[in-house]
């Protein structure tokens, strides 16, 4: 490892510098394989492929969890580092690179250990991983290097714990607070779900700080259209302004359909879109602490509902689908996306719309049975 530092330095990858207020920082880290010559594939490697739990099972799980009033934890990889360097980073100058294969190697070996302990694998998400002792269940679910769980017995989450610890270089980082970028608050009575430290950085990054904000995402007159007259605006910023909206979705229902809108003018943005989108933010502004609430209290009962704004994209006529799925009051799952094609009638976008529905709800259906939970 320190050799590998030292082929750095003397490459110049990169320079030690004080660490800077105003950019964010990265983390790295060490795969431990041997490698020769440039990989190619079918000789170094088959299959890069690796499981990555989706952004709805983790909110599923959060919310199963908050229905049976568990607590969960979270242990992560750990990282290595200089202690005696104070509060320094190290400016990247060249790109770093690491094995295609990392993240599928890290799976397996994981996976393996798992399954050599009596853990079983989800049917449906291959990142969930369950195991049963006694009347007890320990539910584990992974992505990439960092593993959430929680289970019915504190004894159980302990035993996990130091049979990680004992195998991998791993850290317990105590109750679940903050995960793929979802903040995650767990209170006596139910589990709080938010990325207000995003948004308020989005605030800062786009200059929104000393903007007024307004009560709605989008005027409801508004129909934005190509705008072939309109004056262009630059396209990276945009760009970088959609993307960084698009994540703020995985939290954020209000605001999932228009930001849908504005990111089909990513190709030629002009002043009327980006001014669409930076009310978005000062939508945000005023509701920057909004998120996701899952009660403790209440049912379960999977609920699908779906509707279809007709022909409301000016461009090309077609219809927008808009779902949302819920376990018992707890919203977990939601989309808006345009109809691949023109539907003729109100009927037919409304049929298509809740197709897509029903294709949601039968997957969550198939990911409950996993915890062992029927639901029609």
């Amino acid at each position: 490892m320190q050799e590998e530092l030292n082929q750095f330095e003397r490459n110049k990858v990169w320079e030690l510098v004080q660490r800077p207020t105003h950019q964010n920082v990265i983390g790295t880290k060490w795969v431990y394989k041997n490698k020769m010559n440039e990989e190619e594939e079918g000789i170094y490697f088959d299959e890069t492929f690796a499981p990555v739990a989706r952004l709805e099972v983790i909110k599923m799980f959060l919310d199963y969890v908050a229905h049976k009033n568990f607590t969960v934890y979270q242990m992560d990889v750990k990282r290595f580092e200089q202690k005696t360097l104070g509060d320094k980073v190290y400016k990247l100058k060249k790109a770093l690179y690491g094995l295609k294969q990392a993240p599928r190697a890290w799976y397996d070996t994981l996976s393996q250990f798992l399954t050599d302990n009596g853990f079983t694998k989800g049917k449906v998400d291959r990142t969930l991983f369950r195991i049963q002792d006694g009347e007890s269940i320990l539910l584990v679910q992974i992505c990439v290097d960092g593993i959430i769980f929680r289970s019915t017995n504190k004894e159980l989450c302990d035993k996990f714990s130091n049979l990680m610890q004992g195998k991998f270089e791993m850290g317990m980082m105590g109750e679940l607070t903050f995960f793929l970028g979802l903040q995650v608050k767990q209170l006596k009575d139910g589990t709080f779900i938010s990325q207000t430290k995003y948004t308020k950085d989005l605030m800062k990054k786009f200059g929104m700080e000393e903007k007024s904000s307004v009560k709605i995402p989008m005027n409801t007159s508004l129909k934005l259209d190509m705008d072939a007259d309109g004056k262009p605006v630059d396209q990276t910023r945009y760009k970088a302004l959609i993307g960084s909206l698009l994540y703020l979705t995985a939290s954020r229902p209000d605001i999932t359909f228009v930001v849908g809108v504005c990111a089909r003018f990513q190709s030629a943005p002009k002043e009327s879109h980006m001014t669409a989108a930076k009310r978005i933010l000062r939508y945000l502004k005023g509701c920057q602490e909004v998120g996701l609430w899952y009660p403790n209290e209440g049912g379960f009962k999977l609920i699908g509902y779906s509707d279809s704004d007709y022909v409301g994209c000016r461009v090309d006529r077609k219809n927008t689908s808009g779902t949302c799925q819920m376990l018992g009051n707890r919203l977990v799952s939601w989309f808006s996306k345009k109809q691949n094609s023109i539907a003729t009638s109100t009927a037919k976008a409304e049929y298509i719309a809740a197709g897509s529905c029903c294709a949601q709800v039968l997957w969550m259906r198939q990911q409950l049975g996993d915890y062992d939970v029927e639901e029609k």
